[in-house]
């Protein structure tokens, strides 16, 4: 009888050994799970894309986009005005700020998006200050299609090696540039790319460069 007794206590004790091994295999992975959600679901960084309000190329912008906030950044659209801004090919967009109101301490990369309306950013001393401050603080400072002028007028391609829609190379040689006519080009903290058909591959160093 009293073996009967021991067997019984030892098969209950087993018993609550497993539930009390369950339970904590259960609440284990419970927050684990929830660990990796959080970090998945978590923003790599916030990104800064300047548009003109009239006038941007459509896929340079969208393309870029769509393939940051796959690898889970934040982008930000500023423009010169926060009227709903159209593309060239009928894109409309409301942006989120103004330029002027852009503060480089909270982005991880200012990216200049062209198309016939970015021209009003070539001379604009905003948006030159910015491009300035970005590549002082070792930012990601990029530009597509004949934005990259807008680097160069604030100084910041001077001997490297850059690109740009055709028409304009000679602006990016006129301030020291090494224009290359390459779709797209990285020299240091500098991205710039030549036009609409090196938009998929813009984005795409972009992200290269932001991981790294």
């Amino acid at each position: 009888m009293a073996d009967l007794y021991r067997i019984k206590n030892q098969g209950l004790g087993f018993r609550i050994f497993s539930i009390t091994a369950l339970s904590c295999i259960l609440i284990f992975d419970f927050i684990f799970s929830k660990t990796v959600a959080s970090e998945e679901g978590r923003a790599m960084g916030k990104i800064v894309m300047i548009i003109a309000n009239q006038g941007f190329r459509d896929e340079e912008l969208l393309e870029p986009k769509s393939i940051l906030e796959k690898n889970r950044f934040q982008v930000v659209i500023a423009s010169n005005s926060l009227e709903l801004a159209e593309g060239m090919l009928g894109a409309r967009v409301k942006p989120d700020l103004l330029v002027k109101d852009i503060k480089i301490s909270d982005y991880e990369a200012l990216v200049f998006i062209g198309g016939t309306g970015a021209s009003i950013y070539w001379q604009d001393p905003t948006a030159q200050s910015l491009a300035k401050q970005a590549h002082t603080s070792g930012k990601i400072v990029a530009a597509i299609c004949i934005a990259p002028v807008t680097l160069a007028n604030a100084g910041i391609l001077k001997s490297k090696n850059a690109t740009v829609w055709q028409s304009e190379a000679g602006k990016l040689k006129d301030k020291g540039a090494n224009y290359t006519g390459n779709p797209v080009e990285k020299d240091g903290n500098v991205i710039t790319a030549a036009g609409p058909f090196a938009a998929r591959q813009f984005g795409e160093q972009l992200v290269q460069s932001l991981l790294n």
